[in-house]
């Protein structure tokens, strides 16, 4: 591999972003074999990986230490540091330069600690995901419960009477794969109205239990996905919708296959045959797979289409389905009372008693989908700011630029680009 001074002198000499000789190249060969590496020490750390599987066999093979990892790692930050300060970079050349580099921070910063380097929530989840998403105190919560607790008036607690009300949108589990494949096929089928996508795309779906998470996308490369659904709890007719934008169209299957259509096969960029789990992709990842949906399926049409296809199939009465989606327009307003909890317990300042108990009381969680997620900030930790905070993010992206409800055209040309870019979190804000 070539080292600083002679990639300095070929990148001087050519000027050529996009060329053979272009140094980032070799940077981003290493960044991969870097990735591979980690992920030697992480099992959740490779999420998809579709380059030359020798790189992959070495990697296991040559089980590099983490120290050295790290050192190698900060070399080649120098490295961009140098070709930055060498050449004029503009455009695409540019955008490239900074997300190798950005990746290259979440790389050191994982590896950082796994080395059992302490950092606080907001710490960890700038260093790895390039974003620190906002604080809210109890009162906030407080105020939304007296919300919802107007539309759904009774004795106990609002946690217990909002999932009583909720059972009656339970998908019934011989019915489920039904109306997931109804949903899948009605989000594919409205996603390449507007997005081009490789013919060969597709995925295959599994129902599995015992996990931390409802559902997970796994790229396999090649524009296919593996697509599980975790069927552990109860499954809610919003969730079909939910899932199938979010796992496949026009969230992560899609996101993954355009940028390995865009980036990978049409400009050679070998940085994008691996994705890190705990990098600063992740937010951009989770973010516009949550905004998708409403990119997708805006609220007044997702309802016709829920009333009109999902409910009948799962056998359930749409007659109460429009206050069901008035409660859960409220509920989704707690959606950053689980990033307190993940906040306040991973830094230590309560209990895991009291961050379950908090999800409760906050989250509306039942007790069994308290402890679920408690195992998913134990395994994931301060991932959790990329759904909520990368959804916002992308949302304001997108719509202060025109890509509003009554512009459905340029929402989805904003999208596209999007999911086709460079752009990490601080590009959004």
């Amino acid at each position: 591999m070539f080292r600083i001074v002679p990639l300095l002198f070929l990148f001087c000499a050519s000027l050529a972003i996009g060329s053979e000789t272009n140094p980032m190249n070799s940077i981003a060969e290493a960044y991969v074999r870097l990735v591979l590496a980690v992920g030697q020490h992480d099992a959740d750390y490779v999420d998809a990986y579709y380059g030359p599987p020798e790189w992959k066999e070495k990697a296991k093979a040559g089980n590099k230490p983490l120290t050295e990892i790290r050192k190698t790692a900060e070399g080649l930050l120098t490295e961009l540091q140098q070709i930055r300060a060498a050449a004029r970079m503009t455009g695409k050349g540019s955008m490239r330069h900074t997300f190798l580099t950005k990746q290259l921070h979440a790389v050191v910063a994982r590896v950082r600690l796994l080395l059992g380097e302490k950092m606080t929530f907001d710490e960890e989840s700038l260093a790895l995901y390039d974003g620190v998403a906002p604080t809210y105190s109890e009162s906030h919560f407080k105020v939304l419960i007296k919300e919802l607790d107007a539309l759904l008036p009774g004795e106990g607690s609002l946690t217990q009477r909002f999932g009583d009300y909720r059972k009656q949108f339970i998908i019934p589990p011989d019915k489920l794969d039904a109306v997931f494949t109804a949903a899948i096929n009605e989000a594919r089928k409205r996603t390449k109205e507007y997005v081009t996508l490789p013919a060969d795309e597709d995925f295959t779906v599994e129902y599995v239990t015992g996990k931390s998470w409802s559902a997970y996308n796994w790229y396999k490369g090649g524009h296919r996905s593996l697509i599980q659904v975790n069927t552990q709890l109860p499954i809610y007719i919003e969730r079909a919708i939910d899932l199938a934008a979010h796992e496949g169209y026009p969230g992560h299957h899609v996101y993954n296959a355009l940028l390995e259509t865009n980036l990978l096969e049409k400009n050679g960029w070998v940085e994008f045959s691996v994705y890190p789990l705990f990098s600063p992709q992740s937010l951009i990842a989770e973010g516009s797979a949550n905004y998708g949906k409403e990119v997708a399926f805006p609220a007044a049409d997702r309802l016709r289409f829920e009333k009109e296809i999902l409910f009948p199939l799962a056998g359930l009465d749409p007659a109460g389905a429009e206050k069901y989606y008035q409660v859960l327009e409220v509920a989704a307003k707690f959606s950053y009372a689980g990033n307190e909890a993940a906040r306040g317990y991973l830094d230590g300042k309560i209990s895991r008693d009291q961050a379950r108990q908090w999800l409760v009381d906050y989250s509306l969680y039942s007790r069994d989908r308290a402890e679920q997620r408690m195992k998913f900030f134990e395994q994931y930790r301060s991932y959790v700011i990329n759904y909520n905070y990368g959804e916002d993010l992308v949302k304001h992206y997108i719509e202060s630029r025109g890509g509003t409800d009554d512009h459905p055209q340029q929402r989805w040309e904003l999208f596209v680009d999007l999911l086709s870019s460079l752009r990490l979190a601080s590009d959004l804000e």
